[in-house]
């Protein structure tokens, strides 16, 4: 499976015989009860799959309708299971689509518009109390958030920003984008210093709370506690709430955020699903193409086969005649393979599997099984068994033995 926090759920994508594989991972990791788990996640199976994730990563279904982050977090999502080895070609296909969907709402509606983030709704609450140009900034976290957070803070004009890192880690996060790394025993200096702090750890409790926050003001290096604005982005709370009854202190958390989100405009959000809908709708019909690799896989060795047994006998004779009837073999082939593997394309869409395979059945022979495409083996579109080349009629180069085909 690939996973990865996205907007204000975990989000996982997995073949659905695997389901009990995922609420285990997440039983064992979380410490929960399995029934407890099972009770909690929602399953999605078949093309409901596609339009959740396509909506989520368009970011449809976010707080702030049409942010941008979430798209990045279903890219890196695709590169963590890669890295760790546990995607397939349907989980490639599925996410690099829902990629391809993302990109388009973001350029076919106004939902792509600048500012319409999680990150920016936040700065935008902050800059009615702070300038952030003039502004003392101190951002907790390095994770991909905290990146998206400091560029942020750059775009608007923060220049001293300083970086602390529950986990240790703000030294190298912090020098790589002309920050100040804050080490632990100097966070409460950090805080008493900043005008402004904004967490997105995703530590396992507050990282700042009630009492941190009041020796802060006491010990403002101005000698006159100034209004502080502390942003909490993280949805297990880096900043404990009780925090906003401390005198002086305003407290931006994602209840608030999403209190003050834009409106978005009902027609562009309709807009999106409409293209969202249509993604996915090619996304399974891509999906159902492959079903039927297996048949047309079967017919080309069938074919090669006969032509196999022809060369052998040609090549018994003169070898540039042997050489020219190979050519014309080959051609006749391909032309020969053409029709059905786009045949193929089109009954599969159209959910017509089986009348596909009893055809081929009935004409030659063929008993193909229905393809079952949906693990780590499973057949792509293209390469020389699948449907994209098939039987391309302008394709005369050399050929070996077809290859093994994956189960």
């Amino acid at each position: 499976p690939a996973a990865e926090s996205l907007a204000d759920r975990a989000h996982r994508a997995a073949i659905a015989d695997a389901a009990r594989d995922v609420v285990a991972v997440v039983a064992r990791t979380s410490g929960l009860d399995a029934t407890a788990v099972t009770e909690s996640l929602q399953l999605a199976v078949g093309p409901a799959v596609s339009r959740h994730l396509f909506a989520v990563g368009a970011g449809l279904d976010s707080m702030v309708v049409g942010e941008r982050e979430v798209a990045g977090q279903v890219r890196r999502a695709l590169q963590t299971a890669r890295g760790l080895g546990t995607t397939s070609s349907t989980l490639e296909r599925l996410f690099q689509s829902a990629s391809r969907a993302s990109r388009a709402v973001g350029s076919g509606t106004a939902l792509g518009g600048t500012g319409r983030s999680v990150v920016g709704v936040a700065l935008d609450l902050v800059a009615q109390d702070v300038d952030l140009r003039q502004a003392s900034v101190l951002l907790i976290g390095t994770g991909s958030y905290a990146g998206a957070s400091l560029t942020a803070l750059r775009t608007r004009g923060a220049r001293d920003v300083a970086v602390y890192s529950p986990s240790g880690r703000a030294h190298g996060f912090a020098t790589d984008r002309g920050a100040r790394p804050v080490e632990a025993g100097d966070l409460p200096g950090a805080l008493a210093a900043a005008d402004v702090v904004v967490s997105c750890s995703g530590a396992l409790g507050p990282v700042v709370d009630v009492p941190m926050v009041t020796a802060a003001r006491a010990a403002d290096p101005t000698g006159t506690p100034r209004p502080r604005v502390l942003v909490d982005l993280a949805l297990t709370h880096d900043v404990d709430p009780a925090v906003a009854t401390v005198p002086g202190v305003r407290l931006v958390d994602l209840a608030t955020i999403q209190a003050h989100a834009p409106a978005a405009v009902s027609r562009e959000v309709t807009r999106g699903r409409r293209i969202v809908e249509e993604h996915a709708a090619e996304f399974e019909a891509t999906l159902a193409e492959q079903t039927l690799v297996p048949a047309v896989v079967a017919l080309r060795r069938h074919v090669e086969q006969a032509m196999a047994a022809e060369l052998h006998r040609v090549r018994a004779g003169d070898p540039e005649v042997a050489a020219a009837v190979e050519r014309s073999l080959r051609r006749f082939a391909a032309s020969v393979l053409h029709v059905p593997a786009v045949r193929a394309r089109e009954h599969a869409r159209r959910g017509r599997h089986d009348e596909y395979r009893e055809g081929l059945e009935a004409v030659f022979g063929l008993q193909v099984q229905a393809g079952a495409l949906t693990g780590a083996g499973a057949l792509t579109a293209g390469g020389p068994d699948g449907l994209d080349d098939a039987g391309d009629p302008d394709d005369d180069a050399p050929h070996g033995p077809p290859p093994a085909a994956s189960a």
